[in-house]
């Protein structure tokens, strides 16, 4: 399966070379003209690496990259920018950037660093821990897939995402806002009454072990209890 690279850069001509070029390598390449569009496109679709300009039109790369790490903190992220200065290049790397390359650069050594970080996250990916003993229910992340003794629940891909933040952190006061954040990418209202739902739904779930608890500390957010 081709690697997934989106590459937001606002200079037609240096956009289309970088595309052609890494197509040419083996990569599957989306474009985006400005930083606004990258981030709605990057909402959309899952990605491998991220290949961000600094200076673009209705959202900046630095802008951008902050507003993806909210989302993920696995996806490596390069900027790709004429800005040289050290400030720069701090002000990058504090915005989440794995990696920065000055503009000029060879395609080469761009497909080199892009390799790297590629078999870094492949690793970690594999890493990550995607099934979950829930007391004495079975929880598969990837299969979206709640078992008990003789019952297969099936989950629905949010359901998932937040069953799974909530088993990572057993036992543990987790906050609304920092649920909101990891599963939904931000705090806002009207998500935060979606989650309600989402839990209500998890309890449901719960039923068929009484052991399990998820509680809601008053004020401040949620517990899974084991």
């Amino acid at each position: 399966m081709k690697a997934s690279i989106l590459l937001a850069e606002d200079d037609t001509t240096l956009s289309f070379v970088i595309k052609d070029n890494l197509q040419d390598a083996g990569y599957e390449v989306t474009t985006c003209a400005n930083g606004e569009i990258a981030w709605q496109v990057f909402q959309k679709k899952e990605f491998d690496i991220c290949l961000l300009d600094v200076n673009m039109p209705l959202r900046d790369g630095f802008s951008l990259a902050k507003k993806i790490r909210q989302t993920s903190d696995l996806v490596p992220i390069i900027f790709i920018t004429a800005k040289s200065l050290q400030e720069d290049k701090i002000k990058g790397f504090s915005a989440g950037a794995d990696d920065y390359i000055t503009k000029p650069f060879s395609m080469q050594e761009l497909i080199m660093r892009i390799e790297v970080f590629l078999r870094r996250t492949k690793k970690l990916k594999s890493d990550i821990k995607e099934e979950f003993q829930i007391g004495k229910l079975r929880f598969n992340y990837n299969e979206l897939k709640l078992y008990s003794t003789n019952n297969v629940i099936s989950l629905t891909q949010k359901e998932s995402e937040l069953l799974k933040f909530l088993a990572a952190n057993p036992n543990k006061i987790l906050k609304r806002e920092e649920v909101l954040v990891n599963v939904w990418g931000k705090d806002d209202y009207f998500l935060g009454r979606s989650m309600d739902v989402f839990i209500t739904k998890l309890r449901k779930h719960f039923k068929a072990d009484p052991g399990i608890v998820l509680e809601t500390v008053h004020g401040v957010g949620f517990r899974l209890n084991l």
